[in-house]
């Protein structure tokens, strides 16, 4: 048999008409003289059904198969019974009556079974991840990333980009995570670095007239895992020369409008995407990925408290701490249940507790609601822009830690209270400090990474107040994650030896380590700024989903193991000696 149409394709227009399908079998359903079942492929799902006074052959394989068997059938296109169609498939009216039915392949017992994998623990599905990827979903995702990536690619195209491939094995160099390493056969001692990003590599592009670039990369980090966090993940990378940092706002937000006006043309979205600084980010959300879809932002409450009988409250302040908090509306009915579930939360996110309050057409209701004045509860009423049925929920202490405790407990709340619509939240957040400070170690480090460029006004800075000098830097958030990240480099050789500098490195550690950019920059390297988009992260939010690892065909567990393939795995000790390597047993 040949394959003639996919399971997806037949509707009544194909009514008569000879057919081979190839596919996988799904619901069968045997009625005694009349065999049904359901075949599927990556296109749909199409109805066979046998009857042995039409093809005896065909009723006896069909039979004798079970669910997952691959199959061919060849039959004729007809209209299902009056009554039995089914609207909620492409191929609902119509049916394949089958004259002959081969079996390509049989299948062992499935482990889990396919049509149900929501259901299944994670582990098992990762390790028959070929069979959970047969899941309808499972197959729109992967469809959903090829036509993304399509969409981005056509975009750049048609906006005179040149897609070039940069290398996978290259140089280690310290740039903030951990990298990936590879020992050489050839140069004992020596080790390639799988890229963390095509960073330094686009930035000689530029240096090489390239002008417009772009890449869907892979990149790889040695990092602890989470739902948004692969060991290695794809981005599209970009990079173009003679620019200000609104022209690459300009190019990377209408290239999303694109996408999504392509892809999802009912998400609605906010064109142009809303600008947070840096700071308004912290301020408002806790958070520079802020979810902008729930609304409830933070109200700084510590001149209102400061002096309050309130404890928790007057000793923070006291301290040069802060009191925050924020309005969840309609959650004053929240049971005792979720408000200690809430406590629970807030400390596990670093804070001593909460301080809730419920909000009464008569004022306020909480276990501190005696020691609060009437002016006080009042005035938390306003500054939070609450209503009776509202709850408030404030956390007291050191800015990062509260600001860390109410992003989580907004984002919480939001979850309970259903408001992460399908909306998508864009938003661009600029103005970054371009160096953190680091009290372990007594060091600045970069916010991005070393070849960000200061924002022009104040570079005169650098020298006397390096921790008030901002970065021409900026990040795309959407529903509560970053999505990506880009900058204007720095280009002139003398400018990047002051910031190498600043970061610790003597002038003989940045020649080792960045030599190799730090001469290209002789050679007239022009202005030039870029941007990368997360492509795992994109399609997700797209897909819906709330994990990365949903929309990636093969992907690593949160210990970064690949449950398919076992990896990682020992190697012999012939390929260790190859490479000029033993294994050091660890320590006890």
């Amino acid at each position: 048999m040949r394959r003639t149409h996919r399971c997806g394709e037949l509707r009544p227009a194909h009514l008569g008409q000879q057919v081979t399908l190839m596919g996988w079998v799904r619901a069968r359903r045997d009625h005694g003289r009349l065999i049904f079942l359901d075949l599927w492929d990556h296109q749909g799902v199409t109805q066979v059904v046998a009857d042995p006074r039409a093809s005896a052959d065909a009723h006896g394989t069909m039979h004798a198969i079970r669910d997952e068997y691959v199959i061919a059938v060849q039959g004729v296109v007809r209209a299902r019974p009056k009554g039995t169609q089914n609207p909620e498939l492409a191929t609902g009216e119509i049916e394949v009556a089958a004259t002959a039915v081969e079996v390509l392949n049989a299948t062992a017992p499935l482990p889990f079974p396919t049509d149900d994998a929501d259901s299944v623990d994670e582990v098992l599905r990762m390790r028959y991840r070929y069979l959970d990827l047969r899941r309808a979903s499972m197959q729109r995702n992967l469809r959903l990333r090829h036509k993304a990536v399509k969409a981005l690619r056509d975009y750049l195209d048609g906006d005179d980009f040149v897609e070039v491939e940069t290398p996978v094995l290259t140089r280690s160099t310290p740039e903030g995570a951990r990298d990936y390493l590879v020992p050489s056969r050839i140069y004992p001692g020596s080790f390639y670095a799988l890229p963390q990003s095509p960073q330094q590599m686009k930035q000689l592009l530029m240096v090489g007239g390239v002008d417009r670039y772009y890449q869907v990369a892979r990149c790889f980090r040695d990092e602890d895992l989470r739902a948004d966090r692969q060991p290695e993940f794809t981005q599209l990378d970009l990079e173009m020369s003679f620019v200000e940092q609104e022209d690459v706002l300009s190019l990377v937000e209408s290239m999303m409008v694109h996408l999504v006006r392509t892809l999802a043309p009912d998400r609605r979205l906010t064109v142009p995407f809303p600008r947070l600084t840096h700071d308004e980010a912290l301020d408002l959300y806790g958070t520079d990925k802020p979810d902008l879809r729930l609304g409830m932002p933070l109200v700084d409450c510590t001149a209102l408290l400061g002096e309050s009988e309130v404890r928790i409250f007057s000793d923070v302040v006291a301290a040069d701490g802060r009191v925050k908090g924020f309005c969840a509306p309609g959650y004053g009915t929240a049971s005792t249940a979720d408000l200690e579930a809430l406590q629970s939360l807030s400390r596990t996110l670093g804070a001593e507790g909460i301080i809730w309050l419920q909000v009464t057409s008569h004022g306020v209701a909480s276990p501190v609601a005696r020691h609060l004045t009437p002016e006080e509860q009042r005035g938390l009423v306003e500054a939070l822009g609450a209503a009776p049925g509202d709850l408030l929920i404030l956390v007291a202490g050191a800015t990062d830690v509260i600001h860390g405790a109410l992003d989580g407990l907004r984002r919480d709340v939001g979850r309970r209270l259903s408001l992460a619509a399908a909306d998508l939240a864009f938003a661009w957040v600029v103005d970054f400090p371009l160096l953190k400070w680091d009290g372990e170690e007594r060091r600045w480090n970069a916010e991005h990474h070393p070849f960000t460029h200061p924002q022009p006004d104040d570079l005169d800075r650098l020298t006397t107040d390096p921790g008030s000098v901002r970065a021409s830097c900026y990040d795309l958030v959407c529903n509560g994650w970053e999505l990506g990240s880009g900058s204007l480099r720095v280009h002139e050789r003398a400018l990047q030896e002051q910031i190498l500098a600043l970061l610790a490195f003597t002038p003989e550690e940045a020649e080792a380590s960045f030599g190799h950019l730090l001469e290209a920059f002789d050679y007239g390297a022009p202005p030039h700024g870029g941007f990368a988009v997360g492509i795992d992260r994109l399609v997700a939010i797209l897909a819906g989903t709330d994990t990365i690892r949903d929309v990636i065909a093969f992907p690593k567990t949160r210990q970064a193991s690949d449950l398919t393939m076992r990896a990682p795995a020992p190697v012999t000790p012939a390929q260790l000696d190859e490479i000029h390597l033993r294994v050091v047993p660890r320590k006890a």
